[in-house]
């Protein structure tokens, strides 16, 4: 299984709907870095750990485009071999994908738990974000609710 990494957006949006415990039970444990760790402002669970990337000009350069969770959550993707970035921001997802790195979000997340059993309704944590606030566009809703419609 990869390490996975994960950016403050995810923890926070999971966090909001009761649901962050999916983290634990999809990949075991996640890695944080401080910076996303201070960015959350909660007490992390025992199941996710604080890493930070070695190489503190990557941080810098991407710090350059990216806020400094996200960016500080990419360079540690990029000194992990074979590792899964949980990223939100497109920007920092498509700076991701350019760099080589595999990613998800907080909704393929919600959708993988899905699919695996470990949540009913795809549509009502969508719509549970929704009601805390989130902004998640139609088409990007409609998508994935039509993905999950096709594996049922």
């Amino acid at each position: 299984m990869p390490d996975v990494i994960s950016n403050t957006s995810c923890l926070i949006l999971l966090s909001k709907i009761q649901q962050l415990d999916l983290l634990k039970s999809l990949y075991n444990s996640i890695i944080i870095t401080d910076t996303v760790k201070t960015e959350f402002g909660e007490n992390i669970p025992d199941f996710i750990k604080i890493k930070n990337p070695n190489q503190e000009f990557s941080v810098k350069s991407l710090e350059q485009i990216l806020d400094s969770g996200e960016a500080s959550t990419i360079a540690l993707a990029l000194e992990t071999k074979n590792s899964l970035v949980i990223l939100d921001d497109l920007k920092a997802r498509k700076i991701a994908k350019n760099l080589g790195l595999k990613i998800t979000g907080t909704l393929g997340i919600l959708a993988k738990a899905k699919k695996l059993g470990i949540i009913d309704d795809l549509e009502k944590q969508i719509n549970e974000l929704q009601r805390k606030g989130i902004w998640i566009s139609e088409s990007v809703i409609n998508e994935i609710l039509r993905i999950d419609k096709s594996t049922n």
